[in-house]
């Protein structure tokens, strides 16, 4: 195994900052579904016309809170990054009115979907962050991958 160049420990910083980030993003939604069921249950609901008991709540917060722990370590990269992706990427297509009207405010002239730019910035995060995975050295699926010496997907 050759010892990595100045840029590659540049990059691999860059994206374990970048990786941490978007796990600990996603994680906070995931542990406030076990935190306050009754509000995600309200949103499945309202959003989707779901019903779901608090042990389904749990469940689907149980397996996001394994997938952070996948992508946190680096872990079956092209899969947990991807399930992070697809999770923001579900709940963006929830909220695309205020795509819509970006600039709405409320009767105190507070914008009211000034979310729906932050899941933009934040889905973009994740997409360049598959679109790096080679450069993703400060995971445990990037030292597997220098280890053997080829890039192999799922790791």
């Amino acid at each position: 195994m050759t010892p990595l160049s100045t840029q590659d420990r540049l990059d691999g910083v860059a994206l374990l900052v970048l990786r941490l980030g978007l796990v600990w993003f996603i994680f906070l939604w995931a542990a406030h579904k076990i935190i306050t069921p009754a509000q995600y249950q309200g949103l499945a609901q309202h959003y989707d016309g779901v019903s779901l008991d608090n042990a389904q709540t749990y469940a689907l917060a149980g397996a996001q809170i394994a997938i952070c722990l996948l992508a946190l370590f680096g872990i079956m990269r092209l899969f947990s990054y991807g399930a992070l992706l697809v999770m923001h990427f579900f709940t963006v297509t929830r909220r695309l009115d205020g795509f819509l009207d970006p600039f709405a405010l409320n009767e105190r002239g507070f914008p009211i979907h000034r979310n729906q730019v932050i899941d933009l910035a934040v889905l973009a995060a994740m997409i360049a962050l598959i679109l790096l995975i080679r450069r993703d050295n400060f995971s445990i699926g990037g030292w597997l991958r220098r280890r053997a010496g080829t890039f192999k997907w799922w790791m």
